[in-house]
């Protein structure tokens, strides 16, 4: 049966996609090699630079995150290579699978999936690195299983602080182009990311901001790689081009997300993310649940995690309000799974999309037999006023 109306799509990620970036990716596919697609490519590499705050290389991949994870690891990284990783939730986690599966050694700071790294810890860990045997620090910026934000910069100083020469790479899959990040300002060596969250894109690009320091190390580097190769990729990028054939017209999507991300202005929509955070951790509040992500200062704008009472299910909650209401909620992963919602508020989304979300999940909590306190609705839009 057919329901009218749109489909609230709030996940966190993929993000629903803006009709002017559906209409661009329906431009008619050109000649990947001719003279036309030089100027569609220049255009994407120097656009990225601008999202990634870089001056340096930017890697496109037809691919997802998962992609541009590998890309990171193996084009900087030997077999038997020590890295250290910091446990912030699942991606983190699965993040460290695949490293094992790769043949690096990857040493793990557990963590409590309520906050993002910590740099006091990782700064220890590697002051008692004295042989500088750990050749890279991987973490993930915005832990979207969690919805709690790593201190990146923080993090750089805790290296610095130890007199540590590893590489930083970080994982803001979905939090470039929602959240502040500053690939040269905060000493990033290699940043991945992925189109289908604050770009706004569906899903099947992938970047790799790559320093200096980081290609250097990919001369050296020797774990097997080809698809991912960066050597492979510098040289037809220089004009625009591809060393295999690019997803023509997810580039055409990506170049009007650009525009659309400075036409709105970057820190209009790092502020825009921060707002509807806030309002949504109100809303959460007033109904009397709990925010996975229980460090001040640490809790995500692009998504919040959402505590489930005890007893209750999270995909049976998810589940009624989809029935009812025609929402999708993000589920909770791994150690979570079944405890936790996950709201997303990112990409092309305002305030009155959000108070639709959060009206659709009163109304789910009500339907599913959830115990809250009504109200949470009013309460984030108060907040909203009072932010504008």
């Amino acid at each position: 049966m057919r329901k009218a109306g749109r489909h609230f799509l709030q996940i966190p990620g993929p993000s629903a996609v803006p009709d002017r970036i559906l209409r661009a990716i329906s431009s008619q596919t050109i000649d990947h090699r001719g003279p036309d697609f030089a100027k569609v490519g220049m255009r994407a590499l120097d656009g990225l630079k601008t999202i990634f705050k870089t001056r340096e290389h930017v890697i496109i991949y037809p691919s997802s995150g998962t992609g541009a994870w590998e890309a990171a690891l193996v084009n900087v990284l030997s077999p038997g290579d020590r890295i250290l990783m910091f446990e912030t939730g699942h991606f983190a986690s699965m993040w460290k699978k695949m490293a094992d599966k790769l043949g690096v050694k990857p040493e793990f700071i557990e963590g409590d999936w309520r906050g993002g790294a910590d740099p006091d810890q990782i700064e220890a860990y590697l002051a008692e690195d004295s042989s500088h045997e750990i050749r890279a620090v991987c973490i993930v910026h915005n832990e979207t299983s969690t919805g709690s934000v790593s201190p990146v910069a923080a993090v750089r100083k805790a290296i610095d602080n130890a007199g540590h020469p590893a590489l930083l790479i970080v994982d803001t899959i979905s939090g470039l182009a929602s959240l502040e990040y500053e690939h040269d300002e905060w000493g990033v060596d290699v940043t991945i990311s992925g189109a289908q969250k604050g770009l706004m894109l569906p899903p099947g690009l992938s970047f790799n901001a790559v320093s200096e320091k980081a290609m250097s190390a990919n001369k050296s580097a020797r774990l097997q790689r080809s698809y991912w190769d960066w050597a492979d990729m510098v040289g037809p990028n220089e004009k625009g081009y591809f060393p295999y054939t690019p997803a023509t017209n997810l580039v055409y999507g990506l170049n009007e997300a650009i525009d659309m991300l400075h036409e709105e202005g970057l820190e209009n929509v790092f502020a825009r993310h921060a707002r509807h955070g806030a309002a949504t951790r109100a809303a959460v509040k007033a109904w009397g649940l709990e925010v996975l992500c229980s460090k001040q200062g640490q809790e995500s704008g692009v998504l919040t995690a959402v505590l489930m009472p005890e007893g209750h299910s999270a995909d049976g909650f998810r589940a009624t309000a989809l029935q009812h209401y025609d929402i999708s909620l993000g589920n909770g992963l791994s150690k979570v799974a079944d405890k936790v919602f996950r709201i997303g508020h990112l990409g092309d989304f305002n305030d009155l999309m959000l108070a639709g979300t959060l009206a659709g999940v009163e109304m789910g909590l009500e339907k599913a037999g959830v115990p809250y306190k009504s109200g949470g609705v009013g309460v984030a839009l108060e907040h909203l006023k009072q932010a504008d």
